[in-house]
């Protein structure tokens, strides 16, 4: 006899460590879809009790006694509708990254994580132990399996829930976002879905979490691989499915596909989700910007106002015997524009009581770039002071092509809590702006258009310490994040010595990196945990 179950998932944003507030979320929401969207099962993402990816806190005996109380109070509070959640289970010395499924106070479902990533931002074998058993649950006469995040990957944990009886597999899941990363994750389902032929439910989280971003895209996949339902990326919500137990297999209703968003979309909405929740659950009032009338402190003043709001942004231009009018004019345009707390704090005196200070020490030494660096850490000061007496986060403004090859002052404009376009290419800075004024225009074009600098001295340019940026740039990728060697990246057609001296520059400047504050990861390898070259290094590119 055929039967339905209605599926609720829910995509929701959850907070490392905090395990009562997110036990009162997992079951506000499955109230929420029993009661308003009468479904039978709500399926929450992986390791929701703690939150996503708790590190070392799980070695922490508190932890283990919080998530142990917040177990007992969702399945025995929890009544009328099946629960799926994910927690680290603790037995003896072991920790299992697990999910179970509650069922009005009864435990009908345990099942742990069989791989266990240990690659870029992932070290889950630092802590978990893998599981080995399938796990099957039936529901209303449909038989469900069970997986986690990684096991999706491969074809051996499927296949074993297939094996065990699996008419449906329900995969949770703490899958940060990357560029592209939606089509990889539905490429790969397909892949086991084709491989087991039975459907499956994908529940992912959505929110910041220091430097990583989780975007969400749950989706549904009938067993022919066609995705039946997806949510949308970057939206907090519970969406509902319908899966229908026949003679011939579980069948998807067809539902909601939000559609695929466009890179420089996808890209900004992860900037301002990971701002928004590094600002709010670290409780800070607002933030303040050194607002320079160039292209990446405006960025980085757009983001912020979209991630909590143009109320609780501050700028403050800072200028100098070589700040351009034109720059403290479209400053001025931005703030004014997005309605935001604007101040004019010039440094001369600062910098001038600075030098006449050092001069005993400095004589008659010509001036050359520490005179340049005491305007950016004359700079600091002032923001880091204004950040400290307002109780307002400091956003740094560097992006990743400055931060590779070291064109950023320690204590100076690296100052700062956070660094939203910290992991994006000058190029991609470019386009961000541009995709950012399709929504409303509140960046002046000429920022956009006219040559970058940093005016730190007379008709400054970047273009004088670096190569152009469509030349630095892709070389930077290619090292960065496909690890190729001197001489592949320059069969792309880029000078042999132009590559070495890049690649020099990245190297020598691995000190400064490991003092940046953290940022937005939305590519394949950012700087933060997932780079790991070492500071003291005689490795010599081969010229």
């Amino acid at each position: 006899m055929d039967t339905t179950v209605k599926v609720a998932l829910a995509q929701i944003d959850l907070a490392v460590g905090d395990v009562a507030g997110n036990t009162a979320k997992i079951i506000a929401f499955a109230s929420r879809a029993r009661d308003e969207e009468r479904a039978d099962l709500v399926v929450f993402p992986e390791l929701s009790i703690c939150g996503y990816p708790p590190e070392d806190l799980l070695l922490h005996a508190g932890l283990r006694d919080a998530v142990a109380a917040a177990i007992a109070e969702i399945r025995n509070k929890v009544f009328g509708i099946a629960v799926l959640i994910g927690f680290p289970e603790y037995e003896e010395e072991l920790i299992y990254n697990s999910c179970a499924v509650f069922l009005d106070g009864h435990t009908i479902a345990n099942y742990r994580k069989h791989l266990l990533p240990n690659y870029s931002v992932f070290d889950e074998e630092r802590y978990f132990t893998a599981g080995k058993e399938a796990a099957v649950f039936k529901l209303k006469g449909i038989r469900f399996g069970v997986t986690i995040c990684e096991d999706i990957w491969h074809p051996a944990p499927m296949a074993a829930s297939r094996s065990a009886g699996a008419e449906c597999v329900i995969a949770i899941n703490g899958s940060p976002y990357e560029v592209n990363t939606q089509g990889r994750r539905e490429q790969a389902m397909r892949k086991r879905v084709r491989e087991i032929g039975v459907p499956a439910v994908y529940v992912n989280m959505i929110g910041g979490q220091d430097e990583l971003v989780f975007d969400g895209g749950s989706f549904v996949m009938d067993r022919e691989g066609d995705v039946r339902f997806r949510a949308p990326a970057f939206v907090e919500d519970l969406y509902t499915v319908e899966l229908e137990g026949t003679a011939a297999g579980v069948i998807a209703a067809e539902g909601d596909c939000a559609a695929a968003l466009s890179t420089e979309e996808s890209v900004y909405r992860a900037l301002v989700t990971g701002t928004r929740d590094y600002v709010m659950k670290h409780g800070f009032s607002g933030v303040v910007i050194g607002l320079s009338g160039g292209i990446d402190s405006a960025l980085v003043t757009a983001i912020a106002c979209d991630a909590i709001g143009a109320e609780r942004v501050g700028a403050v231009m800072m200028p100098f015997r070589y700040t351009s009018n034109i720059s403290q004019e479209d400053a001025a345009k931005q703030a004014a524009t997005l309605g935001i707390r604007y101040d004019v704090i010039p440094i001369e005196p600062m910098y001038e009581a600075t030098v006449k200070q050092l001069q005993p020490i400095f004589g008659d030494r010509e001036a050359d770039v520490t005179e340049e660096n005491i305007q950016a850490r004359c700079r600091g000061v002032l923001l880091m002071a204004i950040s400290n007496k307002t109780g307002r986060m400091l956003l740094t403004t560097g992006n990743k092509s400055e931060m590779a090859v070291g064109y950023a002052t320690l204590y100076g404009d690296m100052a700062g809590g956070f660094a939203p376009i910290k992991d994006c290419s000058k190029s991609l800075v470019y386009r961000l702006a541009r995709y950012r004024n399709t929504l409303g225009a509140v960046i002046p074009e000429r920022v956009i258009t006219r040559p970058p600098s940093a005016e730190l001295r007379p008709d400054q340019q970047d273009s004088d310490s670096l190569p152009d940026y469509d030349i630095l740039d892709p070389i930077l990728e290619a090292f960065i994040e496909e690890d190729l060697s001197v001489a592949e990246i320059a069969e792309r057609g880029f000078e042999r010595d132009t590559v070495i001296r890049v690649l020099e520059m990245v190297k020598r400047n691995e000190y400064k990196r490991r003092q940046a504050p953290p940022g937005v990861r939305i590519s394949g390898r950012a700087f933060g945990r997932d780079w790991r070259y070492p500071i003291t290094s005689g490795y010599k590119f081969p010229g």
